[in-house]
Formats: structure tokens, sequence, C-alpha cells
């Protein structure tokens, strides 16, 4: 009898959001009548910028002419994506990466889970808690999750992670973070470059919502950190600063410095080791949506996409403001479009977010669901329209029994 991954057997039921959308379904049959906020999901509500739109119509009619068409690109990616990152991205921001460090992809979500392909299943992983739960699936899917390392994050040092006490050799950190909202500095961030420089390890940079980024002192890459090209690949996305949810764009950043050696001493390229996984398992994203991305970083890409920010961190701060003046402990929401309050009367996590969706009918994310330290803490998201979220707070302020 041919056997399957047993690993999946070690996953949690349901997955987080999974889970959720199975109450909200619940909720609205039972309750056909009333009208739920959602402000659970970090999908984007905005559409897309005109400059996409724009890219997306010529590409398209390109492919519609011999002359134009296109069948298989770069495993990497076009180079006129990877040129228009670099200069926007990287030297923009006086961060030496060049155009052979940028790997194209689909989303920071498939990278993130991709990336261990290169990685024996014998590291010791070190992840902070509470953390974006496909981290750990992508692991427990990968090798059983035997070796996974938490790090606890709490409110008392700004869910700041300390660094580990034992030995780690794969580091997930994602900044700003998703699900706290919270940052690390330079200087923060410096210790986690010279703990994986000293250690031999690797840090694996989850930079999705840099473009949330308001304060000075907060690094947008990690390669702002000096000697960050050599521990460390960053994952960036277009999802939440351009609305690619449904378009699916992103990239890695594997900088040619970063290289390991084999048992027998042989070195070996990361960013080599990638590209040939890409080139096995992976076709590249298409013409038009590659388009779609470098039309961000024109002129009009760039304001478009700036007013986007914005407008969810407007949102972030409507939110954020008003539970304070509610009464709410509240984290996040400064450099990030999310807001993490903690749950009040000593309500589980799961609990207030039944409490919210049944008397409020405002739908949020069990800090739970983000790891044992997030218990005690919900999540919202400043992703939705801005009469949604102001409909929230109000219903939040004129409905919620505490």
């Amino acid at each position: 009898m041919f056997k399957v991954n047993e690993n999946f057997c070690l996953l949690k039921e349901n997955y987080l959001f999974a889970e959720i959308a199975n109450r909200v379904s619940a909720f609205s049959k039972a309750n056909p009548d009333k009208k739920l906020v959602k402000l659970g999901i970090g999908d984007v509500t905005l559409p897309l910028a005109p400059a996409v739109i724009s890219a997306l119509h010529e590409a398209t009619n390109e492919m519609a002419m011999s002359s134009g068409f296109k069948g298989y690109g770069p495993y990497e990616g076009y180079e006129f994506l990877r040129e228009a990152i670099v200069k926007n991205e990287f030297i923009a921001r006086n961060i030496n990466i060049s155009i052979d460090e940028i790997y194209v992809s689909d989303g920071a979500k498939s990278d993130m889970g991709n990336i261990l392909d290169l990685f024996a299943a014998d590291n010791i992983i070190a992840i902070t808690d509470p953390v974006y739960p496909a981290y750990i699936d992508a692991n427990v899917i990968s090798n059983g999750g035997k070796n996974i390392v938490f790090l606890p994050c709490l409110a008392e040092n700004g869910f700041a992670p300390m660094l580990p006490k034992q030995k780690v050799d794969i580091i997930y950190l994602c900044y700003p973070n998703n699900p706290t909202g919270s940052t690390l500095t330079r200087a923060e961030l410096k210790q986690w470059v010279d703990y994986a420089i000293k250690n031999d390890s690797i840090i694996l940079f989850d930079a999705a919502y840099e473009a949330y980024i308001q304060e000075e002192d907060v690094p947008h890459s990690i390669f702002e950190i000096e000697g960050a090209k050599n521990v460390a690949i960053e994952f960036r996305s277009f999802s939440k600063n351009a609305g690619f949810t449904g378009l699916r764009c992103g990239y890695v950043v594997i900088p040619n410095e970063l290289s390991t050696k084999t048992a027998e001493g042989k070195t070996l390229k990361l960013g080599e080791l990638w590209l040939r996984r890409q080139a096995t398992r992976y076709n590249g994203n298409s013409y038009p949506i590659q388009k779609a991305a470098a039309a961000i970083y024109s002129p009009e890409g760039k304001e478009q996409t700036k007013q986007m920010v914005a407008f969810y961190m407007n949102n972030a701060k409507t939110i954020r403001e008003s539970l304070i003046q509610l009464g709410f402990t509240i984290y996040g929401g400064i450099n990030a479009p999310y807001i993490f309050l903690k749950t009040p009367n000593g309500m589980t996590s799961w609990e207030f977010f039944d409490v919210l969706i049944n008397e409020a009918g405002v739908v949020g994310t069990p800090g739970a669901g983000f790891g044992s330290m997030g218990e005690g803490y919900l999540r919202l998201t400043a992703f939705g329209s801005a009469e949604s979220t102001k409909e929230a707070i109000n219903r939040i302020k004129t409905q919620l029994k505490l």
C-alpha cells in the first residue's frame, strides 16, 4: 500500500483562518438578518491601483500578438522587474543588493514554506510566539516540527523576542510583526544578526509589511544591518503594499555571500540552490503579473500605492485610538496594519472572539491561533474599508457589554 506524509496528521485539524470561517458561517446561518463586520483576515479591500490595471491590460495585449507573446519566463523573474526592485527597494535606501540576488515568486507565504527544501530536516528551528501560523505548519509538514524552539514574545518587552538560550540553526523573524504589529529597532535587529554570525545560523526575515513603517529607527530591510548579507534571506510581497493578494507576486532576496558547506566540505551558495529548486518545481510568475508588479515602481504607481498604504494606516489609527479611549490595552497599529488588543476581564481569546461576534457582529482573529503566547489577545486588521472600520468601532462602543 502506498504511504502518505504522515506529518500532515500532526497539523491542527483546522488552519486558523479556516476555523474562523467556519464559526462565521455558523453565526450567519443562525442569524441571517445580522450583517457582520469582518476585521479578522488580513486581506486587502481597495481595488488595484490604476497603474497596475493599465500594465495588466498592456501586457495582455502584448500577449495577443505573435511579436509580443511570452511563454516560459526566466526562473528568477524578468530582468525589468528585478531591476525595478533593486533600484527602488534597496539602492534607494543605500542597501547593496544586486539584480542576481532577487528571485521573483508568487508570494512570501509560498516562499517561506518552500525555502525549507534547501535545509536538512534535523536543523533546530527558532520561531517567535505568537507567530503567523504558516511558519509552524510548513515546518511540521516538512520535518514533523520536532526541532522547533519557541521564542516567547511578551507585552512587557514590546513583543520583541529574546535571543535563544540554546544554539539554533534557522531563525524566523517577521517585522513589522504579524500578528502583534510590533517592530525591532536597528540595534535590536543587530543583536540577531550578531547571534547568527556567532552561531553559524541563518535568519529567514519576513518583511512583507515594511511599506507600513512610519518611524525612522525601524529598518525596512534586514540588509540595513551590517553583516546581514552573510546570514539572512529576506522575503518580500506585493500583496500588502499594492493589493496583490489576488494577483500573487513577491520575491526572495538571497545574497551572493550566503553559503554553507556540506559534510564533505564542499561550499554551496544558497542562491544557486534556490534557483535550482525553482527550476525543478516552479515555472515562474506570468509576464502580465510581473509587468503589473513593475508598474508599482512607476511615478504614478509609487504615488498610488503610497495612498493605499496611507488609507489602511488611517484605519489602523482609527481603531487604535478609539479602542484606547474605550479602555482597551492596545499594541501595534503604528508601523503595521494590525492592532493586537488584550482581551478584557480575563477572557480567553476564543471567548472574546465569540462575545465580539455575538454581541457586536464584529469578527477578529483570536490570539491563541498564533501560538500559546497569543492567548489573551485578539488581532484586528486595518484592511477593511473606512466605513466598515468605523462601523466596527461604533458597534464595539455601543453594543459590547463588558
